[in-house]
C-alpha cells in the first residue's frame, strides 16, 4: 500500500511536533511508499521510501500560497498513493476530501481535541474513519471513530541511567498556555512550601506570542511569592532531549482539561517519572493515584501522595502496562490494520 500523509510540521527538532517524524519512520517499515505534505518542513532524517513536500511556512508563504502549493503537490503525487491520512489539521480534509471521495481514495483523519465545529463535522463526514486517543475527544462520538494508542516510541522514551532523578522534583512539559493551567501548579508548590515541604517545579516550554502576557503573570507570581528558589522556567527543548528531562524528575504534572490526551503523560511514565493529571477521562486507564482534582490544594495533596515510596511501588506495574498499551509499535500495528 502507498500512503499520502498530511501534517502540520515535519521537524525532528520541534519540541511539540517532533514526535511525528518517528511516526512516519515507523509507518514506512510497513508501507511501500509514503508522500508527506506538511505546512512547514524542518530538519529530519526519514527513510528513502518517504518524500516530503512543504506548503512553505518556513519560507514565509501566506495562506493563499499555502492553498496553491497544496494543489500543486497534490498534482505532483497524482496516482502515487492508495489512501490518505490527515494528521491533526482538518483543513486538509476540507480542501481535498470531496476530490478523494469522488476518486474513491479512502481518507482517514486523526483528530484528538475536546472541541469541534461545523468544519470538523464536515471533515468527519468526508473521512472513511477517524482516529483519536481520548474517549472525550469531539470526534469520539461518531460511529466511524476508532480509539488509538498515543504512539510513544519506547525505544527513545526510557529512563536514562546516567541521569540522576532529583528528589521531590516535578516537571511540566509543553507550550506555556492558559489551557495548561500552570498557575495552579505554582500555587500547589506554594501550598507545599508554606506547609514545610521541600519541593521543586521545572516548567519546560515556551509561549506563543499571544500567551506572553500569561507567561509574564506566572513569572510575576513566582517573584512576588518568593518562589524563585523552588520554581524555574526553562525554554522548550528539542523532542529528543525530553527523555533526559523526564529522567531527572520524580513527577510529571499535566493539568490540561478533560478530553485531551497529552503525549507527555505517556512519555514521562515511560521514562520513570510518575504522571499526575487532572484529566478525568483517563480514569480506568491510569492508576487512581495518578489523577488529581483541579484545585491547588488537591494537587498539593496528590503530589505528596505520589511521592511516597509505597504508592510509587504500588502503581509501577500498572504504569508499565499503560505505557506498553500506548507504544508506537502498538499504534503502527493498529493504524496499518485499520487503513489496509
Amino acid at each position: 500500500m502507498r500512503l499520502l500523509i498530511f501534517t502540520q510540521k515535519v521537524d525532528s527538532q520541534d519540541p511539540i511536533l517532533g514526535f511525528f517524524c518517528g511516526w512516519i519512520s515507523a509507518l514506512s517499515k510497513k508501507i511501500e511508499s509514503i508522500h508527506v505534505i506538511c505546512l512547514e518542513e524542518g530538519k529530519h532524517n526519514l527513510p528513502k521510501n518517504v518524500t516530503v513536500y512543504s506548503l512553505g511556512k518556513e519560507q514565509g508563504s501566506n495562506k493563499l500560497e499555502y492553498i496553491v502549493h497544496f494543489f500543486q503537490h497534490l498534482y505532483t503525487v497524482y496516482g502515487q498513493y492508495d489512501a490518505v491520512f490527515v494528521h491533526m489539521n482538518q483543513e486538509y480534509a476540507l480542501l481535498g476530501g470531496l476530490y478523494w471521495r469522488l476518486a474513491r481514495i479512502p481518507l482517514y483523519m486523526w483528530r484528538n481535541h475536546p472541541h469541534g465545529n461545523l468544519c470538523t463535522f464536515i471533515a468527519v463526514v468526508l473521512s472513511k474513519k477517524v482516529f483519536c486517543t481520548s474517549s472525550e475527544s469531539f470526534t469520539a462520538k461518531f460511529k466511524k471513530t476508532v480509539l488509538m494508542p498515543a504512539g510513544i516510541d519506547t525505544s527513545i522514551f526510557k529512563p536514562i541511567s546516567e541521569t540522576m532523578r532529583k528528589k521531590n522534583s516535578i516537571c511540566m512539559v509543553g507550550r506555556i498556555s492558559p489551557i495548561k493551567r500552570i498557575e495552579l501548579s505554582i500555587e500547589a508548590v506554594k501550598f507545599l512550601i508554606d506547609s514545610g515541604n521541600q519541593i521543586s517545579l521545572s516548567i519546560i516550554g515556551s509561549p506563543l506570542e499571544k500567551d506572553n502576557s500569561y507567561f509574564d503573570s506566572l513569572k510575576l507570581y513566582v517573584s512576588e511569592n518568593k518562589l524563585s528558589s523552588y520554581v524555574q522556567f526553562i525554554d522548550a527543548v528539542p523532542h529528543d532531549k525530553l527523555p533526559e528531562i523526564y529522567s531527572s524528575h520524580e513527577i510529571c504534572l499535566n493539568l490540561t482539561e478533560d478530553g485531551s490526551f497529552d503525549k507527555t503523560i505517556v512519555e514521562s511514565a515511560s521514562c520513570g517519572a510518575m504522571p499526575l493529571v487532572s484529566n478525568k477521562s483517563l480514569k480506568g486507564i491510569l492508576p487512581d493515584s495518578c489523577i488529581t482534582d483541579i484545585s491547588a490544594e488537591s494537587i498539593a495533596h496528590s503530589i505528596q501522595n505520589v511521592l511516597s515510596t509505597s504508592v510509587r511501588i504500588e502503581t509501577q506495574n500498572e504504569l508499565e502496562k499503560f505505557v506498553k498499551s500506548q507504544s508506537l509499535l502498538e499504534l503502527v500495528k493498529r493504524l496499518t490494520e485499520e487503513i489496509q
